[in-house]
């Protein structure tokens, strides 16, 4: 194999990370603006509905995340991301005519329910070899990083010219223009992910995302990091409306601090690709986030320090955003790597619900100290977790071997038999060759064990 990636895998890679971003940018640009804009319609007084708003979508993306990833290792990934993408659509137009706090939520739940995120995640991978996947997956989450950086400049401007309904159908559009860029750039998928009537292995898989503790630290972390966000911008345009600066002007201080994020994030991640350096990285953002929070509760309003820590916290943001899938994909298990990253993506969004609901509700009774306080001690929580985290093997730390199967084995659940032998990473079972390819940590491997599974030794 050579070092460097395929036309295929940069052209899946800018793909997918295109479909992430249009998708991603039309949920971004309701996030600037809603908090100020629900005073404007019926019920959007209550700041707990606000929030609840804020993060509907987050629920049904929950809900819905596993079953889509699950479908697509069955049926495929290009199908779901077209039904994903239309249900997101119909979605986006309902938002349109939301003038009452209900029909907002109604929209924002509907739009959740493409959930396609674990969907396009899985896709990349299986388009990517395992030493590139990394990039690939950085690409996406930098691409999201981008796409809310864009939304936090832009979304006051159009507010101002097109209004809530003009962004929402601006939301519906960008979304038919995902579907374009799914049909004519995005690379076919190279075999069918399952053959028909294997969906117990997805369920398999699920099982073991939830159980496997590296993927639950990974899990964990993407809740949190998302529960903090959407906290925040339950109280953040209020804030910075309070402290002397119009809606429309937000620009003014979301541009330079998101810029200056990003030339601080790209060398981060690139250190933590190239030195195999995820897990000091990933410590070390937390621990700014823990530290912007706190210094949001504790320092005053002023838009100058107001500035400088939320240029903390997007530091911190993009850095993770661009480290956690790429770490989750590493250690899901090919075969089932579209429900173990469905079950990542599920986490996400609930983050994504409970913290709208978080922030409007603590927002209510103890004001906007009380959110970052909050957002402080879960980030702290997650560091006590990244803390305790097991470093990746880098790629070139794993060995490739494949065996042949004894003619008395039954091939019935030896897949995922073998998954889950010690120091096994990844595990393939070909049964017309009726031979087994595993990638094994080299010294780390229960030889013995992977021998009796393939021999029906008892």
């Amino acid at each position: 194999m050579t070092e460097r990636m395929t036309s295929v895998e940069v052209r899946a890679g800018a793909s997918l990370a295109g479909v992430f971003g249009l998708r991603m940018l039309g949920l971004f640009f309701i996030l600037p603006v809603l908090a100020v804009h629900a005073a404007n319609i019926r019920g959007g007084d209550d700041l707990t509905l606000v929030g609840i708003a804020l993060g509907a979508y987050g629920l049904s993306q929950g809900i819905l995340q596993i079953p889509f990833g699950m479908a697509s290792d069955r049926w495929g990934r290009k199908p779901l991301l077209y039904a994903g993408l239309a249900v997101f659509a119909a979605g986006s137009f309902l938002g349109m005519i939301a003038h009452d706090i209900w029909t907002m939520i109604a929209a924002r739940t509907l739009q959740g329910a493409g959930a396609i995120s674990s969907v396009a995640m899985a896709f990349a991978a299986d388009l990517t070899r395992e030493q590139h996947r990394t990039k690939v997956m950085a690409m996406i989450g930098s691409m999201i990083g981008l796409m809310f950086a864009l939304s936090l400049v832009g979304a006051p401007l159009l507010y101002r010219v097109i209004g809530m309904d003009g962004l929402f159908a601006l939301t519906g559009a960008l979304c038919l223009a995902a579907m374009a860029v799914v049909k004519f750039q995005v690379p076919e998928p190279p075999s069918p992910q399952l053959p028909p009537g294997r969906a117990a292995r997805g369920a398999g898989s699920v099982r073991a995302a939830l159980l496997d503790a590296e993927l639950v630290r990974l899990n964990a972390g993407i809740f949190v990091l998302h529960v903090v966000l959407y906290a925040m911008f339950v109280v953040v345009p209020p804030l910075l409306v309070q402290s002397g600066l119009a809606l429309p002007e937000h620009w003014k201080l979301y541009l330079p601090v998101v810029l200056g994020s990003f030339v601080l994030m790209v060398p981060a991640v690139l250190y933590a690709d190239r030195r195999n350096a995820s897990k000091p990285i990933l410590v070390g953002a937390v621990v700014l986030l823990v530290g912007a929070e706190a210094a949001f509760a504790v320092l005053g309003g002023g838009i100058a320090v107001l500035a400088a820590v939320m240029l903390g916290f997007f530091v911190a943001f993009n850095v993770l955003e661009a480290l956690l899938p790429s770490l989750v994909s590493r250690r899901a298990p090919a075969a089932g790597r579209g429900a173990a990253i469905g079950v990542y993506n599920t986490t996400q969004t609930l983050g994504v619900f409970f913290g709208g609901l978080l922030g409007g509700w603590v927002a209510s009774r103890y004001g906007t100290t009380g959110v970052f306080a909050a957002c402080a001690v879960l980030s702290a929580v997650w560091l006590v977790l990244a803390a305790g985290m097991r470093p990746p093997p880098a790629v070139n730390e794993l060995s490739s071997l494949t065996f042949s199967i004894a003619s008395g084995v039954n091939l019935d659940g030896l897949r995922e038999a073998l998954a889950r032998v010690q120091g096994v990473r990844e595990a393939e079972v070909v049964a017309a060759e009726r031979i087994a390819r595993l990638k094994v940590v080299p010294g780390q491997w229960d030889e013995h064990r992977v021998r009796k599974l393939i021999t029906g030794e008892v």
